[in-house]
């Protein structure tokens, strides 16, 4: 059976899970067991659930929707997969102080998770040393994916020596890239060939450079030798929407990337794939609107009820409905709606 490791290196499109909530803003189990079914079904490697895009706040006491929402996603995952066994990981957000990621890492465990995407945002004024503390206790709960969140959505800056120490950390399985920040992103990946650690898989999260990430040749120095290494695949918000077609890119990135003769279209597919990123993500508003936008693609192919979110004030911004009708005008070849339309009745049922 290939391994957790082998998984990862192989390199694999795995969506940030949204959070379905019903016209009453409850949590409604039925979309969000149709969600685990279209990501499963359209190829994905893995799903990450209790992340940024499930949103933060399903952790307050007002709400407690951690558990019941990694439980439902596991479930689902597990029903699904038992149909036409293949592997897949199921990843789990893990966040705050070291008391309370360990408590989420020994859940996500018992619910059948078998990786820990940690989240330091909760620890922005931690030296070091603290952070690299943190992170080796919950190693020892759970195999971790590093996580760099850029600061605009509540990550912190990291730098180069933390990463380098990250990368000793045994239990380290991939890292996420997203800074969205071409320097910060060579930081980790220079960390990370300087290590030696070549069993440690990089993902992009780069929304904003997905393409182009997936592209490039990374090459460092390492003992005096030209060391290349490739950024594998992504863990992504944007792919939770559209999800069917980022499988048949990636799939096809993995076969091309290396060729000498490869097309110049693939720069110009960046930039689309960036600009739909724009619509959904809303950067124009300071990211404001990054969760009701995912929601919204979802909504129209019918796998949401509503763009709601936990909090009443994450709404779409002013011009973003109208700007996601302009990328799905511009490039129908990035949709799957046709794909969705095939399946839902079956992923609803």
């Amino acid at each position: 059976m290939q391994s957790l490791r082998e998984h990862f290196l192989e390199g694999q499109v795995i969506p940030a899970q949204p959070l379905a909530l019903d016209n009453n803003r409850k949590f409604d189990e039925k979309y969000q067991r149709a969600l685990t079914r279209y990501y499963v079904a359209s190829g994905s490697g893995g799903l990450a659930v209790g992340v940024h895009s499930t949103q933060f706040e399903i952790r307050e006491p007002q709400h407690n929707l951690y558990q019941p929402v990694l439980e439902l996603a596991s479930e689902t995952i597990d029903d699904e997969i038992g149909k036409l066994p293949r592997a897949f990981v199921k990843v789990a957000g893990v966040c705050g102080s070291t008391p309370q990621a360990d408590k989420e890492a020994t859940l996500a465990r018992a619910l059948g998770y078998q990786v820990g995407l940690l989240s330091l945002a909760a620890l922005k004024n931690a030296s070091d040393d603290e952070l690299i503390t943190h992170c080796e206790t919950i190693s020892h709960t759970i195999p971790i994916i590093g996580f760099y969140l850029q600061p605009s959505v509540g990550g912190r800056v990291l730098g180069y020596n933390f990463w380098r120490r990250f990368a000793e950390i045994e239990n380290v399985v991939a890292i996420k890239m997203a800074p969205f920040n071409r320097y910060q992103t060579i930081d980790v990946v220079r960390a990370v060939i300087e290590s030696g650690r070549d069993d440690i898989a990089l993902y992009t999260g780069n929304d904003d450079s997905i393409v182009v990430d997936l592209f490039t040749t990374w090459q460092f120095e390492r003992d005096q030798q030209k060391i290349n290494r490739q950024i594998v695949g992504g863990l992504l918000g944007h792919w939770a929407v559209w999800t069917q077609k980022a499988v048949a890119m990636l799939d096809e990135i993995k076969i091309v990337r290396n060729d000498s003769q490869m097309s110049t279209r693939w720069l110009t597919h960046a930039i689309e794939v960036t600009d739909s990123n724009a619509a959904f993500f809303d950067p124009s508003h300071g990211f404001a609107g990054c969760i009701p936008g995912l929601h919204e693609v979802l909504r129209r192919q019918g796998l949401m009820q509503n763009t709601f979110c936990l909090n009443p004030h994450e709404v779409l911004s002013p011009g973003q409905s109208e700007e996601i009708d302009r990328v799905y005008n511009a490039y129908p070849h990035l949709h799957d709606d046709e794909f969705v339309r095939e399946h839902l009745d079956k992923w609803l049922s």
